[in-house]
């Protein structure tokens, strides 16, 4: 069963509490305690959960919402956008529906994305390279139809202020959903043109080890982004590849 499944039939039992226990709550089709729409309302942090069923629930949930409110930022949102949303998270047929439905919902509640990111930072401060991968995720969304819009790159980059990230890591991730005609290898590394082979080989293997998709899925990031996060160690690869054969090493 799909972490979206589980969601919609209430099989996890989550009560993430905050705006994305909300959110759950509206998937399930219900609204869930008290005490989640009072932590909504007040600013209170929920507990973090601990199990890894409930840390990919908040990180399915999440990423719907902030794509959600990416495309109400845009304005717009686009088929190729709504292709690229099934493409980063394989949502199975029969289960598009009810993902479509908490979408909706986000995008026509009132209040900001900034909840929901806050939220989720926090739930996932120890593991960055799975927010790394959210916030992936959403700027593939957004590169769908061909450029990423001012809009969006505003978006992106104050959802990865929230998130803890400096433009570093966002240029780097702009970098990994390039056209393939055209990422910068030292930007996906994350690296400067200058910088010696040994900065080039740590930076390479440190994205390698934080990347790799069974490790982020231990972390709780859901199996259904595995293609993506896939994905994104063969750019990684490729652009050591591109630097090592220019530069003459290995």
């Amino acid at each position: 069963m799909s972490i979206f499944g589980k969601l919609i039939g209430g099989a996890a039992g989550f009560m993430l509490g905050g705006p994305i226990g909300l959110m759950v709550g509206v998937l399930a089709g219900h609204l869930v305690e008290h005490a989640a729409r009072r932590a909504f309302f007040t600013g209170e942090t929920p507990p973090a959960p601990q199990t890894i069923d409930a840390r990919r629930a908040a990180f399915a949930v999440a990423l719907i919402v902030l794509a959600a409110k990416m495309a109400k930022a845009d304005g717009v949102v686009t088929r190729d956008e709504v292709l690229a949303f099934r493409r980063v998270f394989r949502i199975p047929p029969e289960e598009e529906s009810e993902v479509g439905r908490i979408f909706n919902a986000a995008r026509q509640e009132a209040e900001g994305f900034e909840p929901y990111a806050r939220q989720i930072a926090g739930m996932f401060r120890s593991t960055p390279a799975v927010l790394e991968e959210l916030l992936l995720a959403l700027a593939a969304i957004a590169r769908a139809d061909g450029t990423i819009h001012n809009d969006e790159r505003r978006y992106l980059d104050e959802v990865a202020r929230l998130f803890g990230f400096g433009p570093e890591i966002v240029a780097r991730i702009l970098a990994v959903v390039a056209p393939e005609t055209g990422p910068d290898p030292y930007e996906v590394l994350g690296v400067k043109p200058e910088a010696s082979e040994t900065e080039i080989k740590a930076a390479y293997r440190a994205l390698m080890r934080e990347h790799h998709p069974d490790k982020l899925i231990a972390q709780g990031m859901p199996a259904e982004m595995i293609e993506l996060a896939t994905k994104e160690t063969q750019t990684i690869n490729a652009a050591y590849d591109q630097i090592a054969r220019k530069r003459g090493f290995k």
